[in-house]
């Protein structure tokens, strides 16, 4: 077994530039996470109602270099004391995504070290093992803004897709029913926020696929009723107070906190006794997080869901997958390139997202 190293970790896949410095023993659980920093482009996008791919990337190619000094500061390093650099290779918006990997080429050629290329969507799935001492198999409910599947990840590089997002991802919906109701960005947080003091109960939103077996999830038609139910609002009263913001979100978080429990409750039955993990950003909601607990407990699973801070995007992720990779591989060297998208199970048939956005998994 390989001794300890220090790797340093870029993501860059969507909106947030983070770089973070991660000491890890090659293929064992539980990593030290010496220093993990982040900068939001939320000040960017949020005129824009989303996130601007073009814009993005001149934010990420502008802040790369400023994020990793300040993370090798509060780590106490230099980049003599790093081993290794990983980077996200995909899937994400192709302009932020080859930013990082060109600026992780540049700091391994000038250094002289390793270049690990990480799937975005491994860093998440691995994040379980980041913090605890996970065994593989385990079963993962990977629910984040861009995808949504459940995940039987039997190794560092061995995923089987049990169920997935048909068409929007939770987080898409959570998103666009924030732009729907002018709550601004990021959309999942101030969806949670609004939800906080509404009445659940008040507006009856579907629970979607409920009717159809299996693990497959699909958000665009309760986005769709949600915007039904405000139209007719509108139309009836001239506007939205306040109350019909947070009814309306309460109504839609608890949907899709019952539908994700619901799906979850078949995949552990088709997955049992295992550890049930969450990760993405949409586990830093806390409605979504009691319920999965609550479904884990019921079937008698171990439930794990990370520390907010390593529910949305991050460079420790990223770091520790790669040293998950340097047990079993060699390093993927200045070949390695971006790539938009990037399935976890190759093995699986592409589940189709919505027009222009392609494949989700």
């Amino acid at each position: 077994m390989q001794g300890e190293r220090i790797i340093l970790g870029i993501e860059s896949s969507c909106d947030d530039t983070a770089v973070a410095l991660v000491r890890a023993r090659p293929g064992e659980p539980v990593a030290e996470i010496l220093a993990s920093e982040v900068t939001s482009q939320d000040a960017l996008h949020r005129i824009y109602g989303g996130v601007v791919p073009e814009i993005a990337a001149r934010a990420h190619a502008e802040r790369l270099d400023a994020v990793t000094s300040i993370a090798l500061e509060r780590a106490g390093l230099t980049l003599g004391d790093v081993d290794a650099i990983a980077v996200t290779a995909g899937p994400g918006l192709i302009g932020g995504v080859l930013a990082g990997v060109m600026f992780a080429k540049g700091l391994a050629a000038a250094r002289g070290l390793p270049l690990w290329g990480v799937n975005h969507l491994a860093g998440h799935a691995l994040t379980p093992r980041l913090t605890d001492p996970v065994a593989f198999p385990y079963l993962l409910l990977l629910v984040s803004g861009g995808h949504c599947q459940f995940l039987a990840v039997e190794g560092p590089e061995t995923f089987r897709r049990l169920g997935g997002t048909i068409d929007d991802a939770a987080g898409e919906a959570f998103d666009k029913v924030a732009k729907l109701l002018a709550l601004g960005q990021p959309g999942g947080p101030a969806v949670e926020a609004a939800a906080s003091s509404g009445d659940p109960s008040r507006f009856a939103f579907p629970r979607p696929l409920l009717d159809r077996e299996g693990c497959d999830l699909s958000f665009s038609g309760l986005k769709t009723a949600v915007r039904r139910a405000r139209d007719k609002l509108i139309e009836a009263q001239g506007g939205l107070s306040r109350a019909d913001i947070s009814d309306i979100c309460a109504g839609f978080q608890t949907a899709v906190a019952a539908t994700l429990a619901e799906k979850s409750r078949r995949a552990l039955a088709a997955f049992p006794k295992a550890t049930f993990a969450v990760a993405g950003g949409v586990a830093a909601n806390h409605t979504i997080r009691d319920a999965l607990a609550a479904v884990a407990t019921e079937a008698g699973a171990t439930f794990l869901a990370p520390p907010l801070r390593l529910c949305t995007d991050n460079g420790a992720m990223i770091a520790f997958a790669a040293a998950e990779r340097m047990a079993r591989g060699e390093p993927d060297g200045f070949g390695l390139e971006a790539r938009p998208r990037w399935p976890l199970d190759a093995r699986a048939a592409p589940m189709l997202g919505a027009g222009r956005k392609g494949a989700k998994a």
